[in-house]
Order: C-alpha cells, then sequence, then structure tokens
C-alpha cells in the first residue's frame, strides 16, 4: 500500500511521470518533438514524481529517445506500408495524433483505462486532431475487452499496433496473451515495441523498485531470450533500435556517457553487443 511520501501512488502516476520528461524535451529550443499538451496532462503532480523520485531528471533521456525513435517508426510505416490504421495499446496521455504529420485519412485507436482516457480527453479540450481518432476505454487484461478492440483493427488493415512503455510492467503470460491475440488479428502485419533486458531491469529496479511496487506498478518483462521470445507467439524481429546508439545519434546521452563511449572499442564485440541490446525500441512483424 502507498504511503503519503511516496512518488508513485498508482500505476496512472507513471503517465503523469513519462508527460513531464515530454514537456522537458519539448521546451529545449532544439528539441526532438513538440507535445503542446504534456506540461499540462502532467501537471503538478507529475513534477512532483519527477522531483522526488531517485534520479528523476536525470532519467529523463531514455524516455525522450524512446519518444523520438517511436515517431519515426510509425511515420515511416504509414508511408512505406500504406499503414491505415493505428492501434496504441496502454496509450496513457499519448497525443501523436494531434503532434505528428500524420495523413488525414488514417484511422487512430486510442486504448487505455476509462479514467485514463476521460483525464486526457479534459486535458486537450476541444484540440482537434490531425487523423481520425477513436478513444477506446478497454482493459487489455481481459480477453473479451481485448477482443473488442481487435475486431476494431482488423476492420481496417494494414494496422499497426503501438505499444510504449507497456510491456516491461506485465508478467510475461499477460505478454504472451497479447501477443498471440495481435498476430491473430487479420491486417495487423506490425508491432512497434521497447523491450528491456535483465540486466537493465535489475537496475532499473534497484533504483525504483520501492516506489513502484507501491503504486501497483512493478516492472517485471524482460526475457532472457530478447525478441526471440516473441517468437513462439507468432512475431518475428524486424528492426531492434539499441536505445543507447539511438541516443548518440540524436544528441541526448546521459551525463557520463563519454567514459562509455571512450572505453567501448576496448571492451569484447560479444560485451559491446549485449550492451547495445539492453534496451531498444523494435519494431516486431507477424510471421
Amino acid at each position: 500500500m502507498s504511503k503519503p511520501e511516496d512518488p508513485l501512488r498508482n500505476v496512472s502516476d507513471t503517465a503523469l511521470w513519462v508527460a513531464i520528461y515530454r514537456a522537458m524535451e519539448s521546451e529545449r529550443p532544439d528539441a526532438l518533438f513538440r507535445d503542446p499538451f504534456a506540461r499540462l496532462l502532467g501537471g503538478t503532480r507529475g513534477e512532483e514524481i519527477v522531483k522526488l523520485l531517485p534520479k528523476g531528471r536525470a532519467s529523463a533521456w531514455p524516455m525522450i529517445v524512446r519518444t523520438a525513435v517511436m515517431d519515426e517508426i510509425i511515420l515511416s510505416l504509414i508511408e512505406r506500408d500504406g499503414i491505415r490504421t493505428v492501434v496504441n495499446l496502454a496509450a496513457g496521455l499519448d497525443v501523436r495524433p494531434f503532434r505528428l504529420p500524420l495523413p488525414p485519412s488514417l484511422r487512430w485507436l486510442h486504448v487505455d483505462l476509462p479514467p485514463m482516457i476521460d483525464y486526457l480527453r479534459s486535458g486537450i479540450g476541444q484540440a482537434k486532431p490531425i487523423c481520425e481518432v477513436e478513444f477506446v476505454p478497454a482493459d487489455l487484461r481481459s480477453p473479451d475487452e481485448r477482443a473488442r478492440v481487435l475486431e476494431r483493427v482488423a476492420a481496417g488493415p494494414p494496422a499497426l499496433a503501438v505499444a510504449e512503455g507497456l510491456l516491461i510492467y506485465l508478467p510475461p503470460p499477460q505478454v504472451a496473451d497479447l501477443a498471440s491475440a495481435l498476430a491473430a488479428t487479420p491486417g495487423l502485419r506490425w508491432w512497434v515495441i521497447d523491450l528491456a533486458a535483465p540486466k537493465l531491469l535489475k537496475m532499473l529496479n534497484k533504483r525504483w523498485q520501492p516506489h513502484l511496487a507501491a503504486a501497483g506498478a512493478p516492472f517485471v518483462f524482460a526475457p532472457p531470450e530478447g525478441t526471440a521470445y516473441f517468437a513462439r507467439y507468432g512475431w518475428k524481429e524486424a528492426s531492434f533500435n539499441s536505445l543507447w546508439d539511438e541516443a548518440i545519434r540524436l544528441h541526448r546521452t546521459p551525463r557520463g556517457a563519454w567514459f562509455w563511449n571512450f572505453i567501448g572499442p576496448l571492451i569484447p564485440r560479444s560485451k559491446r553487443e549485449e550492451f547495445r541490446r539492453m534496451s531498444g525500441m523494435v519494431l516486431l512483424e507477424r510471421a
């Protein structure tokens, strides 16, 4: 049970937390993206979370890089493959349909728990999306509710699923159920996720586990076999964008990154590759 001093009180607080990171990036003169609603949606509660969590502000860079790279992947797939429907699973406070240069005819399904959708809609007010947006209240842990969501996806192929910041909170059986259900959805060819390795999960839990546990949102999913985990459920890796490599490309590395880049050539190739794949944004293709 959370205490009054816990930075995180429930799983929905994680969306406020990440919204403040997007606000921090949006307010830079050289911003990788601009989220006009992030500061408002994150609110004073989100700012408090960033302030109180250990290394709260210093931990912004992975979330910022993740958002920017997923933006690129989504836009690339829409242009290259003519994606007609995007289903954003456990979308939280994501406002991509309001800020990305999307085709007006694109269908964007924003799926999340009813209170989170209500909070988002009240925050954005009368803002007009760039494409067609459907807010779909659903608990993805429920097979029946998940099936109703995916029926709507199947109606608009070709389709892309997005799960940003979701899988790490799910136990493996729930990830397996979700992966299988997505693979069985007609017209859904692509799935964009972020994925952590067990070593990274251990590091993150050492830093934040008491706070995440108090909120009922522990980090639990980091398969030892990496993206190969999804093969048994009908998915194969199409691309892996290393978080570290992308942070270097986008000039959003953490303090002290120069040291790791300096010693990198001295580390055996296998260890360098292991480090590269500790975290990444992954494009999965239905096998």
